[in-house]
């Protein structure tokens, strides 16, 4: 008779740890913060940090302690025990080139839906990047981004990402009825394609800001490989206007890039485009 015993992973702490820290790793590379609890770090802590918009430990290890202190009900001692934490879990220190290369290798480039496009771009639209699409009213800018909200979805080998897109659209440009018609043209299916796509409307500079909290939620729960903004300055303009107000439009947009910069590094950037629109009539005065 065999006296080797068979034990279940469930019977073994460190096996269960690690089985919960896989489960809490999103689908873009990035982990979420829940895994903080396992770490010693207060459920209540957590949700504070979640109402002030960090949802992956990425986010709070980018965060400049200052503004981690401004979040209401969170002591100095408590963020120094939380960052402490992330920063043994996050590696943002010195590394290797090669490291960076294989990173580097990782990118990859998804079709525009035009041959020629593509070969001009070296195959497409590149992961890993901020892109700033500039052009005149009425150039296919916005037929670009509905185009590239389905062709990211698009497996690797037929020029996509193999991810979903989400879409802040601030001029009310947004129409389902290209995404379906761009679907139909790459055979894929209908309902599928639509909700793949996370929409919002953005009303005011203050609106496109929030949205972008709400998205670092979405996005940390599935991978995601186009954030498209159609367009970035237009409630800029409008919200704020005159030379009086120039200098305080200018901070609040860089403000902006800044925070969407923060977002594409907090999802694993490597896998996914940021794409900003812009009008050429927009960008004076």
């Amino acid at each position: 008779m065999s006296s080797e015993q068979h034990v279940s992973s469930g019977d073994d702490p460190n096996v269960s740890l690690q089985q919960e820290q896989e489960e809490l790793e999103g689908d873009n590379g990035a982990t979420l913060i829940d895994v903080l609890e396992n770490y010693g770090i207060a459920a209540t802590d957590i949700k504070k940090l979640k109402e002030a918009g960090f949802f992956t430990i990425e986010a709070v290890a980018y965060t400049p302690k200052k503004a981690l202190i401004a979040i209401k009900g969170l002591s100095e001692n408590k963020i120094d025990k939380i960052c402490k934490q992330v920063h043994a879990m996050v590696d943002i220190g010195f590394t290797t080139a090669m490291e960076i290369q294989q990173r580097r290798s990782e990118i990859i480039r998804i079709t525009t839906g035009s041959k020629e496009l593509d070969r001009v771009l070296g195959g497409g639209i590149e992961t890993g990047s901020i892109v700033e699409l500039f052009g005149e009213f009425r150039t296919g800018k916005t037929q670009l981004c509905h185009t590239l909200a389905v062709t990211c979805q698009l497996p690797v080998e037929q020029g996509g990402a193999e991810g979903r897109c989400l879409y802040i659209d601030t001029e009310g440009t947004f129409r389902p009825a290209r995404i379906l018609a761009t679907a139909q043209r790459f055979h894929l299916a209908s309902e599928d394609t639509l909700n793949n796509i996370a929409y919002a409307r953005a009303y005011n500079s203050d609106h496109q800001m929030a949205l972008l909290v709400q998205a670092s939620a979405i996005m940390s729960q599935a991978r995601f490989a186009v954030l498209i903004v159609d367009s970035v300055i237009a409630l800029y303009r409008t919200d704020y206007f005159g030379r009086g107000e120039l200098s305080a439009r200018q901070m609040n947009l860089a403000r902006f890039m800044r925070q969407l910069q923060r977002l594409a590094d907090e999802v694993c950037v490597e896998y996914m485009c940021v794409l900003c629109l812009e009008d050429l009539m927009l960008l004076g005065g």
